[in-house]
């Protein structure tokens, strides 16, 4: 692969993060969390440890929306109707932003409660 052909896989992925952002708003929910998280976290002075468990939850949240996004894509290209199995394909990648924010809510409250106290 030439240096192009990386740098535009590049462009792509941003387009799709833009993409992401201006479209959904549980993404953009969880932006804005995000940047809530990292303000906080700079105002704790979180240790390095702290940091490195906050981008990985971060990290994991928005992928798993982008991949939820993603698949609501193409499932609404394949088929306009409802049908059952689209339908419950949808729910459970749901399921996976849901699972991946309810781990980092346990993170975060692991993290933030005792400094709060």
């Amino acid at each position: 692969m030439n240096l192009k052909n990386r740098i535009d896989s590049f462009v792509h992925a941003l387009h799709g993060l833009a993409d992401l952002l201006r479209t959904q708003p549980n993404a953009q929910i969880h932006a804005a969390v995000t940047l809530c998280v990292i303000a906080a976290g700079w105002w704790f002075n979180l240790a390095r440890w702290e940091w490195i468990a906050v981008v990985l939850c971060i990290a994991l949240v928005l992928s798993m929306e982008a991949m939820n996004t993603a698949l609501e894509y193409l499932a609404d290209q394949v088929s306009t109707e409802r049908h059952p199995l689209i339908g419950k394909a949808k729910d459970v990648a749901a399921a996976a932003v849901f699972i991946s924010a309810l781990g980092a809510v346990v993170v975060g409250l692991f993290i933030f409660i005792p400094k709060l106290l």
